[in-house]
C-alpha cells in the first residue's frame, strides 16, 4: 500500500476554525468519500492529516471555537506539506516579533523540502518569515497593499486567487475567502492525482475560483491622511467623482501647485489622484450593476465616463469582468439572496 502523504495544518489562535478544519475534512475525503458514494465501500485515505500548533494544550481560534492540536510542532519531522490557514490580524498590523516559533518551523521545514500552503492572510506569515522574497506571491485582497508595503520585495499578484512559486515550486498561496478551497485541491491534485482532486470537488461541490479576486475586490481607502490637505481632497471627492475633470477641481481646491499636489497626494494615498477616481467610479459602477438594470452606457455616465467603450474597457482591466459579465454574475446572486430573505 502507498504510504499516505503527510499534510501538517499549521494552527494558531489567530487561526479561523472554518478554514481549518474545512481542509482538514477535506484533506480526509481524498481517495475515500468518492468510492464510498459509487462502490459503497470507503476507498483507503490517501492523506495523513496532522493539526500540529507552537501550543500543546487547546487554545480558542479567533471566531471562539476550541482547538485541539494533535501534535506540538516539535514532534512534526519532515511532513510533505504544512497548510497554514488564515490568520486573523488587522491589515497594517505588525507580525515583528510574533509567532517566532512558527516561523522558525517554516523555515526549517522549507529548507528540508517541504512545500508549505497558506489560505487567505497567512501568507503574511511567509513574507515575515523571509519565504518570499523575490517571489510571486498572493493574499487576500484587503492585504494585497500591505504586503507590498511592508515586504518590497516580495511580488504580489493581489489578482491572482491562487500563486505558485518559491524553490521547486514549493510555495502555494491561495487568495481570499473561500479560495481556501482551490487550494485544497491543488495540493491533493500535485500529491495524489487529478482523478483524486476530482473526486474530493463531486463529492463536495467545489466549483473552482477561475475569475480570481478582482471581481470581489473593492476600494479599502488608507485611513484618513495626516495630511490635512489631501485628507480634505479625500473627503470631497468622496462625493464629487462623477463630475468632469475631478483632478483638476481637486487641485484647484488644494491650493497647491499641480506637481505638488499629485506628489503629495501619491504619497499620502498610494495612488494618482486619477487612479484614485477611477477606483471610486468602478466600485460604484459595480454596486449599480448588483442593483440595477439602466444600460451599460447610463451606468457609464452617471459614475463619469462619456464614453462608455472607454469605461467597459477599464472596467474589464481593473475588475477582471466585463460589465456584462459582472451584472450576469452578481446582479443574479444578489437577486437570489435578495428573493430568498423576501420569501424566508
Amino acid at each position: 500500500m502507498t504510504t499516505p502523504v503527510h499534510i501538517a495544518l499549521l494552527a494558531l489562535p489567530e487561526s479561523t476554525a472554518s478554514t481549518l478544519y474545512g481542509m482538514y475534512d477535506l484533506f480526509k475525503s481524498a481517495g475515500r468519500d468518492w468510492n464510498f458514494l459509487t462502490e459503497g465501500q470507503p476507498g483507503p485515505e490517501l492523506i495523513k492529516v496532522t493539526i500540529t500548533s507552537a501550543i500543546d494544550k487547546p487554545f480558542s481560534a479567533a471566531n471562539g471555537i476550541t482547538i485541539h492540536p494533535q501534535h506540538h510542532i516539535n514532534e512534526i519531522k519532515n511532513p510533505d506539506v504544512i497548510c497554514v490557514p488564515d490568520i486573523f490580524v488587522m491589515p497594517g498590523e505588525s507580525l515583528e516579533n510574533r509567532f517566532e516559533a512558527e516561523k522558525d518551523f517554516l523555515r526549517s521545514a522549507y529548507a528540508n523540502g517541504t512545500t508549505i500552503a497558506t489560505a487567505c492572510s497567512a501568507a503574511l506569515l511567509l513574507a515575515e518569515a523571509g519565504l518570499l522574497d523575490g517571489w510571486q506571491a498572493t493574499t487576500h485582497w484587503g492585504y494585497c497593499d500591505v504586503m507590498r508595503k511592508n515586504y518590497p520585495s516580495v511580488k504580489v499578484l493581489g489578482q491572482r486567487s491562487l500563486v505558485v512559486s518559491g524553490e521547486g515550486q514549493r510555495l502555494i498561496m491561495a487568495g481570499g475567502g473561500t479560495t481556501w478551497l482551490d487550494l485544497t485541491l491543488l495540493l491533493i491534485a500535485r500529491f495524489c492525482g487529478v482523478e483524486h482532486a476530482m473526486g474530493v470537488a463531486r463529492v463536495n461541490l467545489i466549483d473552482w475560483h477561475g475569475i480570481g479576486q478582482q471581481p470581489f475586490a473593492h476600494l479599502a481607502p488608507p485611513p484618513k491622511s495626516e495630511d490635512a490637505v489631501i485628507a480634505a481632497c479625500q473627503i470631497w471627492i468622496a462625493n464629487h467623482y462623477q463630475i468632469a475633470s475631478p483632478v483638476a477641481q481637486m487641485v484647484e481646491r488644494s491650493g497647491l501647485p499641480e506637481r505638488s499636489f499629485k506628489r503629495r497626494f501619491q504619497a499620502a494615498t498610494g495612488m494618482s489622484p486619477l487612479e484614485y477616481v477611477h477606483t471610486l467610479r468602478l466600485e460604484e459602477a459595480k454596486q449599480m450593476l448588483e442593483r440595477e438594470q439602466c444600460s451599460i452606457e447610463t451606468i457609464a455616465n452617471e459614475v463619469g465616463y462619456e464614453d462608455a467603450g472607454f469605461f467597459s474597457r477599464l472596467f474589464r482591466r481593473h475588475v477582471g469582468l466585463t460589465p456584462a459579465a459582472y451584472r450576469k454574475r452578481f446582479g443574479t446572486m444578489r437577486k437570489e439572496l435578495s428573493d430568498s430573505t423576501t420569501t424566508a
